[in-house]
Parts: C-alpha cells; sequence; structure tokens
C-alpha cells in the first residue's frame, strides 16, 4: 500500500511509502484520506503520527502529473482533512520537506524533525506560488518576515533554523520514529492545536512592498515572486477560509502563464538531456583519480570542483614554480568554500593533504583515472599536451580537453588512442557553473561517452552532448547571435541601449556587460584566430578591436565598453565611447540610424534561434532542449522563459521567420533562415515536437 494505517498502543501510525522521493500522487493524496478516516473511527487511537519511509519526507508533488488536469482529491483538501482531525496528529520530517510536502506537514498539528532535514517552498522556482495552505499557514507559524523569505526565495531552511523560528517543534539526533511516537504520546488526549486557529501576524506593507521592490531588482520580469507576496498579504488581512480562497485562486492564475509552461520546460528539459537511448547499458569507466593540465582559472576550478566531489586530484604545471603557485591559488578557492559554509575547515585541511597535489611533472598523471587538458586556447599547445598525455597515461584512462571552440578530432589524431578522448567544456567559474558540454568526436568510445556523464553527475553538473564544430552549441550559437548585436552596433544602436534592452528582457548581463567582464582580449583572440576563414561580407566589429588596441581590456584593465572603478565598480557608460563609435562608423561610410528596444530584441532572439536551429538540424545539438539548457545554463538566458526554442515556439515560428525574411532584405548574406526552422514555420510545427527524438 502506498499509505498504511496501523495501531500502535494509542498511537495511530500513517506511514507513506511511494518511492523514491515520496512524490504527492494521486494515491498518496486519496491514502492520506483514507488513513485519516481510519484514525478518526478507530476508539483505541489517541494521536497519530504521520512518517515516511525511504530516505526522504514527502519531498514534492509527482512530477508525471504535471501538465495533466487534477485528479481528486486535491491536496487542499487532504490537508484539511488533516488539521481537522479531532486527534492530534504529529508529522515527522526527515530528509527534505518541499512544497506540498512542508504544506501537509503545516496542516499537521505538531511537527518533529531530524537534525538533518531540510523544509522549503520552492513553488516559485515553477513559476507558480504555494497552493495548499503555505502562503496562509506558513506564517502563522514563523512570522510575516520569514515566511515571506522563505516563499520569495525559494530556499530551505535547516531543521536548526526551522525550530529557531518555530517551523517546527522539536529536532532529534536519534531515532526519528521512537521520538516522534513519544511526541504523540504526550499530545494523545489534548484538543489538538491547529495552525489556522493561530491568530495571523500583523500585516506590514511596507515589507511587502520592500521584498517587491528587491524582486524587481533580482528576479526582474518574473511574476510568480510579488504575486505570492500578495496572496501573503491579502489572504492575512482574511478569514483564513477566504485567504485559502484567495491563494488558490491566485495559484490558478499562475498555472495558465507562460512563465509557469517556461519553467516547467526547463525543469524536465534538466531531466531530459542525460537521456540518451545509445548509452543505455554502457558502463562508464570507473573515475577515482583526475589529473588536470593547466592551473590558471578554467583549470584551478576544475580541480575544486572534483576536490569537492571527494575525488583524488593531481595538477600539473609547466615547471614547480607555477605548480606552487596553482596549488596556493586552489587553497584560496576552497577557504573562499570554507567562508560560504559549502566546507568545513577539517575536510579543506584533509583535502589539501590527502586529495590533492601540484606538480611539474607529466609523469605524477600515469595512475589517473581521467585527465582533463585546461591549457591556452591554441591548436598547436593542445596537441603537444596531448601527445606527451598519450605517453604517460595508463592504458584506459579516458583524455578530456576543455577546449571551447576547437577541433576535438584532430586533438584526438595527436594520440594513438582516439577512442579514449573526449570534450568536456567546463565553463567559467568551474567549480561554481552548472553546465557540462560533453563534446562526442568521431571515434569517440561509447563507454567514454557514458563516463562524462557520469563524472557530471559526480560533480553535481548538468551534461549536455554536443557534436564537434567550432564552438560546439553554446559557443557556436553566441558567436552568431553576438554578430547580430555588433551589426546593429555597427548601424547606429548603442552598446549600452542593447544591453538595457536584453536585460529588460530578462538576459542577466547584456552582451558588451559581459564582454568586459570576460575581457576583450578574448574576443579579439577569437577572431584574429578565425581571419582566414572570414567571408568577404561579414561584418567585422571594427570598434571591439579599437578597444583592444587601445588596452580596454575589460574589467581588468578598469575600462572596456564601461569603466570600473572605485565610484562604480560595476561599471558606468564611457562617454568617450560614442565619439568613438561616430568614428568608426565614418571611416566605413555607415550612415547611423535609430533602434528601438523592440528590435534590437528581435534581431538579437531571431539570431539566436536560428542558429539554434541550426546546431539541432547539423546534429550538433540532439534535440532543441539540449539547446535550451546550455542556454539557460551556460549564457544567462532568463529561465522564465524556457530557453531560446522554447521561447520561439512560444512566439510562434511563422513570425520569426517571417523577421528574418525581413532582415534579409538588407543583409541576406547573415540573415539566411535555418533549414530545420523554414520547415517548421511552413508546417505549423514546433520545436517542442522533435524533443521525443532518439539520439543516433
Amino acid at each position: 500500500m502506498i499509505v498504511d494505517y496501523q495501531r500502535e498502543g494509542v498511537i495511530g501510525v500513517i506511514t507513506i511509502d511511494n518511492p523514491p522521493v515520496n512524490a504527492i500522487s494521486q494515491g498518496v493524496r486519496a491514502g492520506l484520506m483514507d488513513a485519516l478516516a481510519a484514525l478518526n473511527a478507530d476508539a483505541g487511537a489517541q494521536a497519530a503520527v504521520i512518517l515516511c519511509a525511504g530516505r526522504t519526507w514527502v519531498a514534492g508533488a509527482d512530477i508525471a502529473e504535471f501538465g495533466k488536469p487534477p485528479m481528486m482529491p486535491h491536496l487542499p483538501d487532504v490537508i484539511d482533512r488533516i488539521e481537522a482531525s479531532a486527534k492530534p496528529v504529529v508529522a515527522a520530517i526527515h530528509g527534505t520537506a518541499l512544497g506540498g510536502g512542508l504544506e501537509i506537514a503545516l496542516g499537521a498539528h505538531a511537527r518533529i524533525a531530524a537534525h538533518d532535514a531540510r523544509l522549503g517552498l520552492p513553488e516559485v522556482t515553477l513559476g507558480l506560488m504555494p497552493g495548499a495552505g503555505g502562503t496562509q499557514r506558513l506564517p502563522r507559524l514563523v512570522g510575516l518576515a520569514a515566511s515571506l523569505d522563505m516563499i520569495t526565495s525559494a530556499r530551505q531552511v535547516g531543521a536548526a533554523e526551522a525550530l529557531k523560528i518555530g517551523l517546527v517543534d522539536r529536532i532529534v539526533t536519534g531515532d526519528l520514529t521512537r521520538a516522534a511516537m513519544q511526541f504523540a504520546r504526550e499530545l494523545a488526549g489534548q484538543q489538538p492545536r491547529r495552525t489556522s486557529e493561530i491568530a495571523a501576524p500583523t500585516v506590514d506593507a511596507a515589507l511587502a512592498d520592500s521584498i517587491k521592490a528587491s524582486l524587481t531588482a533580482t528576479a526582474p520580469g518574473q511574476v510568480a515572486r510579488p504575486r505570492a507576496v500578495d496572496a501573503v498579504i491579502e489572504g492575512l488581512s482574511l478569514p483564513f477560509d477566504q485567504g485559502m480562497a484567495q491563494e488558490r485562486a491566485k495559484f490558478m492564475e499562475l498555472m495558465d502563464t507562460p512563465q509557469r509552461a517556461a519553467l516547467i520546460h526547463a525543469f524536465f528539459a534538466e531531466r531530459a538531456v542525460t537521456n540518451l537511448p545509445d548509452l543505455k547499458g554502457v558502463p562508464a569507466r570507473t573515475v577515482d583519480r583526475i589529473g588536470v593540465i593547466g592551473g590558471g582559472t578554467m583549470g584551478a576550478g576544475i580541480a575544486v570542483s572534483a576536490l569537492l566531489a571527494d575525488l583524488d586530484v593531481t595538477l600539473v604545471e609547466r615547471d614547480a614554480e607555477a605548480a606552487e603557485r596553482a596549488a596556493a591559488g586552489i587553497g584560496r578557492m576552497l577557504e573562499a568554500s570554507v567562508g560560504r559554509g559549502k566546507l568545513t575547515p577539517d575536510r579543506r585541511d584533509a583535502i589539501l593533504s590527502e586529495s590533492f597535489r601540484a606538480v611539474g611533472d607529466y609523469e605524477a598523471l600515469s595512475d589517473a583515472d581521467l585527465i582533463v587538458e585546461a591549457v591556452f586556447e591554441k591548436m598547436e599547445v593542445k596537441e603537444q599536451v596531448f601527445a606527451r598525455l598519450d605517453a604517460v597515461a595508463r592504458p584506459g584512462a579516458v583524455l578530456a580537453t576543455n577546449t571551447s571552440y576547437l577541433d576535438v578530432n584532430r586533438i584526438a589524431q595527436a594520440t594513438g588512442r582516439p577512442q579514449d578522448v573526449i570534450g568536456l567544456h567546463f565553463f567559467s567559474p568551474a567549480h561554481v557553473m552548472r553546465l557540462l558540454e560533453v563534446v562526442v568526436a568521431d571515434r569517440t568510445a561509447p563507454d567514454v561517452v557514458a563516463t562524462g556523464f557520469a563524472l557530471a553527475r559526480k560533480l553535481k553538473k548538468i551534461a549536455v552532448r554536443a557534436g564537434v564544430c567550432d564552438g560546439f552549441i553554446g559557443n557556436r550559437m553566441l558567436a552568431h547571435y553576438r554578430a547580430a548585436a555588433d551589426a546593429m552596433v555597427l548601424d547606429g544602436a548603442s552598446p549600452y541601449q542593447i544591453d538595457r534592452a536584453l536585460t529588460e528582457f530578462g538576459f542577466a548581463m547584456g552582451p558588451y556587460a559581459v564582454s568586459d567582464l570576460a575581457g576583450l582580449d578574448i574576443g579579439y583572440l577569437t577572431r584574429q584566430r578565425m581571419a582566414a576563414d572570414r567571408h568577404p561580407r561579414d561584418r567585422v566589429p571594427v570598434f571591439a578591436d579599437r578597444l583592444y588596441e587601445l588596452g580596454r581590456l575589460g574589467r581588468k584593465t578598469g575600462r572596456g565598453y564601461y569603466i570600473y572603478d572605485d565610484k562604480d565598480p560595476k561599471g558606468r557608460e564611457d562617454p568617450e565611447l560614442a565619439g568613438l563609435l561616430d568614428q568608426v562608423r565614418a571611416d566605413l561610410g555607415i550612415a547611423p540610424r535609430d533602434f528601438d528596444d523592440a528590435e534590437i530584441v528581435a534581431r538579437y532572439m531571431a539570431a539566436m534561434v536560428n542558429e539554434g536551429a541550426r546546431v539541432v538540424g547539423d546534429g550538433i545539438a540532439a534535440r532543441p532542449l539540449d539547446v535550451d539548457v546550455v542556454l539557460l545554463n551556460g549564457y544567462g538566458f532568463p529561465r522564465w522563459r524556457g530557453g531560446p526554442m522554447h521561447w520561439a515556439d512560444a512566439q510562434g515560428l511563422p513570425g520569426i521567420a517571417d523577421d528574418i525574411e525581413r532582415f534579409s532584405r538588407q543583409d541576406d548574406h547573415f540573415w539566411r533562415i535555418a533549414p530545420l526552422l523554414r520547415d517548421l514555420a511552413a508546417k505549423g510545427g514546433r520545436f517542442g515536437d522533435l524533443n521525443q527524438r532518439s539520439v543516433a
């Protein structure tokens, strides 16, 4: 049975057993209704405990029911039945109590938690808000400020904090079931303490306005978070049942928003990227010992990511002095993890003394299971590194390159074991960014691909399979939509206007602020590398080259597109840039014109979607959802828009195709519609229709 009712002495024991995470399926909801009826009909029961089997308390909704018509009984009705019980009910929480799982616990009359339990209401991350009493019961237990923080941030609180704010009544380090049973015996025969009957906290409109103003800055464009604030504030000024009704109404309104659909798409897409039929049953190679070549920013980040995943790491630099500097940098990064509470000082010391070493000799990699190269982005350098690795790495070791653009097939040819070579494109900072492009070369063995995905899981990263081309999925697309932005600047738009229009659209940063952050030398060197392959009609961002030649490399030099100093560490507009742009346009014979924000967004997004369609059509990405996951997790695309391909479906592909046709009348070299986009638009299709196809 999914939900079981038994009695032990005077205590009714309700056990939910719906592996793996006791999700709130229709069966769980119906089972709880039956168990509560049995409890209240059981004359021998004076109180009850709700337990969950397995590794966690109810961890949220059943994702198998997402997008389907709701089935009776509805969760609010189940929770009302728990709270209405004439006999006290204790929720015994272990693992995670999230979303509707926490709302079930809020409906109980008392809560006891394991010392390592975590509790939260993450609905806003899916474009929703609590819809089964969370906005009304939580404030009555923990107060207005704490509840608004939990609901709008979606953060999980630990058991100790939950006890401090009044979310749970007790925490226990020993046997949770025994402690919960004892708690229930203490409450047996008493009048239940119903959360709905606790006086609502005083509504603080100033606090609510302050939080909503903060959300405007930290979560621009998102509707669920401010809507949740409104639900809390409006509901607390009403009788409880009316507050519940308005909560449910707002919840159902959010269910119908495009943002909810986009966030649910992102949620499922991140789970689907690893569903690769051709890898089913393919065992990954064992990876316990990692080698990293290069101790710069990227190599150090990869090393720290592996160390935090309890892997043994050997880092190789060009000599002992460079290795010592790299080791010091990694020590500082681990210290920062201690400062953020992600690592204990004892664990850091153990990592540095037992699991990490930095050396200047490739021979130290002879027993590594997987080696990641993270050296200078130049083919000749990487070929030299892989030739040396071929000589020292043990048979069966995976040899990975972290290249962002270069040909992994050519790199593999530098070895006598191309079947063992793969691209693992980490994103900087590698110990923070979740995205990992797993780049599969022509001769990469299936078990090496499986090993790349297994490593990503171990590192808690989202892995996306990519084929070999210049830039793979993300950087190939970036080059294209960035070229669209640069063309607009050449034709008269201001970089600052473009940045503002795109951050208003929802990007974390505009493209020119991103350039300053990465360093303008990165883009310059990329253009130099590709200059020999440039078409005569390609539009070169001469203004960017001019900034590089002036030594204005962005944040690292204090000046790029923006000025960075103590007065404005985040950057301010540079009044001299307009003159530089005017001169470049005059030199090129361009008469500048005005752009409005709508045209900026239309061109930028059309270029992104069009190249995304080419990436899918060329087989570099397996499905449109893979493109979405890359852009969401590596390139600052607004999550609440679901990714560029989902966004395109929501906008309508015919409209985007029409935009490209219109833009092509001015530049039919750059604006050439991708065959896949053209065909889908003509047939009334959607990119989403392709997301179920197999990976060859």
